[in-house]
């Protein structure tokens, strides 16, 4: 039996799951319109994901067919895996912020041997190891996921309200997960009169009892020396300056007290600087860095996949340590490696 939430007020949620995934489940958002539901997000691109989908909706009362539109919280594919099969059988519009739309057009365009190669060249640089680089250089590598995302047709643009008809459904700029990432904030009463400003769907990016992965935005095109962590810190403020009266997230489940979350990813965060800069008293690579983090198992027991974001993250801290001047690159190093100033 799928499992259907209702929140309230015309907001439903549903579990759709997210294949060999800890997280999972993406909680997707029903939203009552008068023109039709409307979904915050739409799940993994899988057949089971799919089911789970059409089954919550029917639970709902409603049906994909039914759907007027979808605004897509940011591009990962546990969130807008299924948007193309959405707006295939139903005919609705389907919205993302322009910033991850290009990141959208760029991985529709870029073939997957360009993506290996950049992605080689960057853990080159890293520090990592040559067991670790030989399946990314080999011919005999694993299809990576989510290469054929949907193409937004609508774009969410910030500060102003979304074309929702009978709802008030204002997009806040939120970058750092990914640089277009989104919270929508519904400016309506909280329908069980929860003291606050309305609800805010916040995707990824503050979630009750997660820390969101903070990496590299990554575009094999661009060299600019982006700082996503502090973007991420700076659109944490925004959220918790805002004060909704309840949270509605992704993963988990929905909460209250946005400030005190806030306020709490906030410290995390500089304790977490704090410490890396201890552990760069000698110069380290990314790599090295990274297998020294405290992360949620032990480095030796995370997989593959799992070892590149996190030395994307490690990367991200180091880039703010730079900015903030508390850490430098060794001049000469190569690999390059990075010390506490």
């Amino acid at each position: 039996m799928t499992k259907v939430f209702d929140h309230g007020g015309g907001v439903r949620s549903l579990r759709v799951p997210i294949p060999d995934n800890p997280l999972g489940h993406t909680l997707v958002y029903v939203v009552d319109t008068d023109r039709g539901p409307v979904l915050v997000d739409t799940g993994w691109d899988d057949p089971a994901s799919w089911d789970a989908l059409v089954a919550g909706l029917t639970d709902c009362g409603t049906s994909v067919a039914a759907l007027h539109g979808v605004v897509i919280t940011h591009h990962h594919p546990d969130h807008h895996g299924l948007s193309a099969q959405v707006r295939e059988a139903s005919g609705a519009w389907v919205a993302m912020h322009a910033a991850d739309a290009s990141i959208v057009r760029r991985t529709r365009e870029t073939r997957p041997e360009r993506w290996y190669t950049y992605m080689a060249e960057k853990l080159t640089a890293a520090g990592a190891p040559d067991a670790h680089l030989a399946p990314l250089r080999s011919s005999r590598r694993r299809a990576l996921p989510g290469l054929s995302p949907a193409l937004p047709d609508r774009e969410i643009v910030p500060g102003e309200l979304l074309d929702l008809p009978g709802r008030r459904l204002r997009a806040i700029w939120t970058p750092g997960h990914t640089p277009g990432h989104v919270c929508l904030h519904l400016e309506e009463d909280h329908p069980a009169g929860l003291p606050g400003r309305g609800r805010l769907f916040s995707g990824d990016h503050v979630l009750p009892g997660i820390t969101p992965h903070i990496g590299l935005y990554e575009d094999p095109d661009d060299a600019t020396v982006t700082d996503p962590l502090g973007d991420y810190l700076a659109s944490l403020e925004r959220v918790g300056r805002l004060a909704p009266a309840e949270v509605l997230p992704a993963h988990q489940h929905a909460f209250t007290d946005a400030p005190s979350r806030v306020r709490e990813l906030l410290a995390h965060h500089e304790e977490r600087l704090t410490g890396l800069l201890s552990l760069l008293a000698s110069p380290l690579t990314p790599w090295q860095l990274a297998e020294r983090m405290e992360w949620n198992r032990p480095w030796e027991e995370i997989p593959y996949g799992s070892r590149n974001i996190a030395v994307s993250e490690a990367e991200a801290h180091l880039r703010r340590l730079v900015k903030l001047g508390r850490a430098e690159a060794v001049p000469g190093s190569d690999p390059v490696t990075y010390a506490a100033v």
